[in-house]
């Protein structure tokens, strides 16, 4: 059994954080009360336990999270957030971290969506060193016009790189449910031929015919979620053989209610069939799950010391870092899997 200490250890990337989802309670307390804003129940001090994966659901997961979000206003703020979020993937054990952001959420506080972006990335940027470095993804949203997605695509595609404080991907998150998936194609053909991976969200809420539209129409490099292809080994192996990266986030999916418990999480039957891996906690504000407990749900299901390590390597494999990077932590994974088969 491997200590949480040793889980915190183990070099890891985060592929899969949404920007206000990434806040601690207690800075959201701190936040609403500079802000005079009264925050709903259910939002801090617990989980809310009334989540489920249906309409009624959803609507009041985004009822939290856009409450959390108000009171993310202007520039000060927004550094903050990414200042927190980078200091507790880095007490983590996180060597890479691709922070989810739509700049249209914070926009109307500093002048637009161009600054908002600059500014993440800014603090990105300053957040990073040798050892651990933070990049973006800009996510356009289900939810507004597929016009709005692709105004965001040349936007992101303007600061397209591979290293700290660069855009590295392009995302498409909010309700699986909403909008027409095909509508958002243009948007993404936009930020391919920038460079950019293609990570939209996927396969939570809905199941496979959802999935097979969005590896369609957006062709996924990974796949936000994308858990429910287990329902179909045919899309499964075609998403595997398309070498298509799966961001799974097994506490988020416990408690928006995809399945009942932690061991109904087919992560197992991923990893069994070669999947490539990353875990993810989505919005630990409001699922009270960060990263270090998305590995200790992977240990609970069963996986041993080197297939964490496996874990690991696939999330450094399937990100955006730099080739050097990459390097650096793949062997350093290696010598905590070195290490922890020492100490056994």
């Amino acid at each position: 059994m491997v200590t949480r200490d040793a889980l915190r250890a183990l070099p890891k990337a985060h592929l899969h954080l949404h920007f206000t989802g990434s806040l601690t309670d207690a800075t959201l307390r701190e936040l609403a009360a500079e802000a005079g804003v009264r925050l709903p129940r259910g939002i801090v001090g617990g989980r809310p336990r009334d989540l489920t994966p249906d309409a009624r659901g959803w609507f009041r997961f985004q009822h939290l999270y856009e409450a959390a979000r108000h009171v993310v206003r202007g520039e000060d703020v927004m550094r903050r957030v990414v200042r927190e979020a980078a200091a507790l993937d880095r007490a983590e054990g996180s060597r890479w971290l691709e922070i989810q952001v739509d700049p249209t959420s914070y926009a109307p506080d500093v002048g637009g969506i161009t600054p908002a972006l600059e500014i993440v990335l800014d603090e990105a940027r300053a957040n990073s060193d040798e050892d651990f470095g933070v990049a973006v993804i800009v996510a356009a949203s289900r939810t507004r016009h597929p016009l709005d997605a692709r105004t965001l695509a040349r936007l992101a595609a303007q600061y397209v790189g591979d290293d700290v404080g660069t855009v590295v991907g392009f995302g498409l998150s909010n309700d699986e449910r909403a909008g027409h998936t095909e509508a958002f194609a243009p948007a993404f053909r936009i930020a391919r031929r920038a460079g950019l991976a293609s990570v939209p969200h996927g396969g939570e809420l809905l199941g496979p015919a959802h999935i097979r539209e969005v590896v369609e129409h957006l062709r996924p490099d990974r796949l936000g979620h994308g858990i429910r292809a287990v329902e179909d080994p045919v899309l499964l192996a075609e998403i595997i053989d398309g070498g298509i990266g799966f961001e799974v986030c097994p506490g988020s999916n416990v408690e928006l209610g995809v399945y009942a418990e932690p061991d109904e999480v087919p992560l197992p039957m991923l990893f069994d069939r070669g999947a490539q891996i990353a875990l993810g906690a989505d919005d630990p504000l409001i699922f009270d799950s960060r990263l270090v407990d998305q590995y200790a749900t992977a240990q609970d299901l069963g996986f041993s010391p080197h297939q964490l390590a496996e874990l690991a390597r696939s999330s450094v494999r399937i990100s955006r870092m730099s080739a050097h990077r990459v390097s650096r932590v793949l062997a350093d994974i290696d010598e905590w899997e070195r290490a922890v088969r020492g100490t056994r």
